[in-house]
């Protein structure tokens, strides 16, 4: 993991570079517990990121309830996900679950692993975006809630590289191929992309089927409907994506970047390209990988285009809606009581919300424009807040939605799609082959 870059792959969002050394050095990767378990509750909780709001939260939580304690043990990314398998599989998950929603809550709640939290933290949903909340429910009822920070992806863009050829960014489809001669000819890549990571790949078919045809699409494949894959709004998606690398808007060697690396974004704050798609969580890096680039203004942020004849609302947004906790059902009624008490007191209140916002994220709360607008950082916070806040959809990361298999089969045939190498009928016809 990066200590000053933050990596989609963590899924955890990241701490603006103003504050974030302070962050990192209050926080380190610290395994260990800070309650004794006893009777109480427990929660494994990932490192970096919005750790240091986790900490306090749970912190103010245990000085508060000496009879309600929850005890913490602290893992990174990859070695939690290790762990947490084999834990649920045994029946031995702590109290409060950490979690991705999507296919792996679906999994546990088809096999009965988390309790049903529709009714019971009532108090806790009513301080939540809503549709942050969608993500943690299956079959219409609550089983996870948001628990740090939204990731939106956003189109992102060098404004002295729009200067220098006397354009504005584009709001429609159109416009933005319009684009794409112009840029070349001036001598930018005009779109940076890191084939060589794959996922970056999926917020263009994500961002075209919506603008397409809305958030149901991409609906219907989760819940597993036969040949969903063959809605016209995901073929009109990979034709554009294939128009769109024909007429050159990722130059020549997008194949080979990487976006750990940051190899993308240095396209943009380097003069090399002039627009990126990508997550919230690259805005960290930029301050950290080009304090001057940023220090002068140079960074552009939009709305994903419309596409003509599309029946997408343009508020629909996709990305990461946040992280999650679920009670495990393997618990004790009062060890889980305990947890449900805390997400109802806890869950994104001012402290919480004000730790988050400190960390430079955007927050998955209903009430945080004050803490917002105090920030160092507050316009870019308060345009992505709003994109949250607004959204008519919020459609998660379609990796972390499907299954681990459906996911990978659709990172490899997206990646042959980018690259020329399958047309989309044979795309689809893969993909449905998952369903």
């Amino acid at each position: 993991m990066y200590q000053l870059k933050i990596s989609r792959r963590q899924m955890t969002g990241g701490m603006l570079a103003a504050g974030a050394a302070g962050l990192l050095a209050a926080c380190g990767n610290r395994p260990g517990s800070t309650a004794s378990a006893g009777n109480g509750a427990t929660a494994w909780v990932l490192t970096g990121g919005p750790e240091q709001t986790f900490r306090e939260s749970f912190e103010r939580w245990n000085a508060a309830h000496t009879g309600q304690q929850i005890a913490t043990e602290w893992f990174a990314n990859d070695a939690y996900k290790e762990k947490i398998r084999t834990a649920v599989g045994a029946g031995n998950a702590p109290t409060l679950l950490y979690n991705w929603a999507g296919g792996t809550l679906a999994d546990y709640v088809a096999n009965e692993q988390v309790v049903d939290l529709t009714e019971t933290t009532a108090a806790a949903q009513e301080r939540i975006v809503p549709s942050l909340l969608d993500p943690g429910k299956i079959d219409g009822k609550v089983y996870a809630l948001p628990n740090n920070n939204a990731q939106p992806v956003m189109l992102y863009y060098s404004k002295p590289a729009f200067e220098a050829i006397g354009a504005q960014p584009p709001t429609t489809w159109d416009e933005l191929l319009e684009l794409v001669p112009e840029f070349t000819a001036a001598g930018y890549i005009p779109f940076a992309e890191a084939g060589s990571s794959q996922w970056p790949y999926l917020m263009w078919i994500e961002y075209l089927t919506d603008r397409i045809g809305g958030p149901e699409p991409f609906a219907r494949i989760v819940a597993g409907e036969s040949d969903a894959w063959s809605d016209p709004a995901i073929t009109g998606a990979l034709e554009k994506i294939q128009e769109l690398v024909r007429a050159g808007g990722f130059g020549n060697s997008y194949g080979s970047v990487d976006a750990d690396s940051g190899a993308d974004i240095a396209l943009i704050h380097t003069g090399k390209a002039a627009m990126i798609l990508q997550g919230s969580w690259v805005y960290a890096n930029f301050l950290t990988d080009a304090p001057d680039f940023m220090s002068d203004g140079n960074l552009g942020y939009m709305d994903f285009p419309s596409v003509a004849g599309g029946t997408g609302d343009l508020s629909n947004i996709v990305g990461n809606p946040a992280n999650y906790w679920s009670v495990a059902s393997n618990g004790s009624q009062e060890a889980q009581q305990i947890a449900i008490d805390y997400l109802n007191e806890e869950l994104y209140n001012e402290a919480y919300i004000e730790a988050l916002v400190t960390g430079g994220t955007i927050p998955a709360a209903l009430d945080a424009d004050d803490a917002i607008a105090a920030s160092e950082h507050a316009e870019y916070l308060a345009y992505g807040y709003d994109m949250v806040k607004n959204a008519g959809s919020f459609t998660q990361s379609w990796d972390q939605a499907l299954s681990s298999a459906a996911a990978q089969e659709l990172l490899t045939n997206l990646s042959q799609i980018f690259l020329l190498q399958l047309e989309p009928e044979q795309f689809v016809a893969n993909m449905n082959a998952t369903l």
